[in-house]
């Protein structure tokens, strides 16, 4: 026999495992050589003291190929490849999991590969630093995802380029200064969240040009400025709980955001009059308005009748007059907040049927929801106390009546209890047709 002949065994040996080992047959790198540059970058500016044991970052091994690691325990997670171009595998999504990895962004050469990522996501873990302005570079990124870090810094305008980008999430950081102008130009966002950091300055000058956008939440910041007077008509929740917000609330958030369900603009400056629009909005479920200087509000047109709401608290402002009977016909609501202002008059005997239906698990005459929370508490109601409140027996609703300027309220009612009422002089001086 040959020795040609000898070896051909062996060799048809190898060709038939070269699928499944690395080590019989070096092959070329499959993944672009610039997407394996970043990654090597990203992998070298994180603290290796911050990398455990069996993390995605502790699997990324470069002696093998990171798009080709189907039967390898290396590069187990933390990256997707699932684009070639010109027979090169391209890093569409680098997504690292919570696991306390510190480090900086800055430093990686975002601009010399990932071209083609859609998804960056190293969010709740303690990456330091600023956003780098290379990362506008990534003309594919849909998803920019940097939530809960300790990034800093002002938001370098360019972010404003990244025309595909539909998500970004910069919530929980340490990011200061005012939202470039150039967000206005995000017109494929659907989400923002900016929530938890340091921001001020007014939000954004054309709101209303980000077309499909459904999602802001700018809680927890520094913002001045007014409500913005243009909305997105797509967006479904907006939350701008905790600012510097002042004057009065824009009839256009009635008017242009048919889609909203959910507006939280608690903790602000805001004034006037609560918009009636808001009570037969109609999608509107929950209306926080809490903690601000608002000081009345009027009857809508359906006098409720036509609301979808499911929660209001508007405590703590500067609201008077008599409690809104309104709110007692609104067939969904089922938690309401009142407490803390400067109503007066009798409590409406609407509230205390809705009370009564809790006790029915849930719907009331009519098809209506049963109210199980109504906090009148720190107001000037006065009179007796409805009878289908006094026979609501514990645990069916959360009420608390306290701090009024109610005939009795004794602390053998649980509704009662934790607050004495006002004094007569107090309740006098302030309203002198209370008996």
């Amino acid at each position: 026999m040959s020795p040609l002949s000898s070896s051909l065994p062996v060799f048809l040996l190898v060709l038939a495992l070269a699928p499944f080992s690395r080590v019989l047959i070096p092959v070329d790198s499959r993944t672009h050589p610039g997407d394996v540059r970043v990654l090597k970058a990203l992998k070298a500016e994180i603290d290796p003291k911050s990398v455990p044991p069996g993390s995605c970052v502790s699997s990324w091994d470069f002696s093998v190929d990171p798009c080709d690691h189907v039967f390898s325990d290396r590069f187990t997670c933390g990256l997707r490849c699932d684009l070639t171009v010109s027979n090169s595998s391209r890093v569409t999504e680098i997504a690292l999991e919570s696991a306390g990895y510190s480090g900086s962004l800055s430093s990686v050469p975002w601009d010399g590969g990932v071209l083609y990522l859609e998804t960056l996501d190293v969010s709740y873990n303690s990456f330091a630093g600023s956003v780098p302005g290379s990362l506008t570079r990534l003309t594919s990124l849909r998803r920019l995802r940097l939530s809960r870090n300790s990034l800093s810094g002002q938001l370098p305008a360019s972010l404003g380029s990244l025309a595909a980008l539909e998500e970004l999430s910069l919530d929980g950081n340490n990011f200061r200064g005012s939202i470039p102008s150039s967000f206005n130009r995000l017109a494929s966002l659907k989400r923002l969240e900016l929530q938890g950091n340091n921001f001020s300055g007014e939000l954004l000058s054309d709101l209303g040009s980000l077309k499909g956008l459904s999602f802001l939440d700018a809680s927890d910041n520094h913002f001045s400025g007014g409500v913005p007077a243009a909305l997105p008509p797509s967006l479904v929740e907006l939350s701008l709980r905790n600012n510097r917000l002042r004057g009065e609330l824009p009839e256009i958030v009635c008017g242009e955001t048919k889609l909203l369900q959910v507006l939280d603009l608690s903790r602000n400056k805001l004034t006037g009059a609560v918009p009636s629009a808001l009570f037969e909005h109609p999608s509107l479920e929950q209306l926080t308005l809490s903690h601000n200087n608002f000081t009345s509000l009027h009857d809508p047109p359906s006098v409720g009748a036509n609301s979808r709401l499911v929660a209001v608290d508007l405590s703590y402002n500067d609201l008077r007059g008599l409690l809104p009977r309104f709110m007692g016909a609104m067939p969904r609501l089922s938690a309401l907040s009142l407490e803390h202002n400067m109503f007066t008059g009798m409590i409406p005997s609407q509230y205390a049927l809705r009370l009564r239906d809790a006790a029915f698990q849930g719907r009331g005459s009519g098809g209506t929801a049963a109210i199980g929370r109504l906090l009148l508490a720190g107001n000037y109601l006065f009179g007796p106390i409805p009878g289908p409140l006094i026979r609501l027996r514990p645990g069916l609703a959360n009420v608390s009546l306290v701090d009024n300027c109610l005939y009795r309220c004794p602390d053998e009612f649980f509704f009662c209890q934790g607050g004495k009422q006002k004094s007569p002089v107090d309740c006098k001086s302030f309203n002198p047709t209370i008996p």
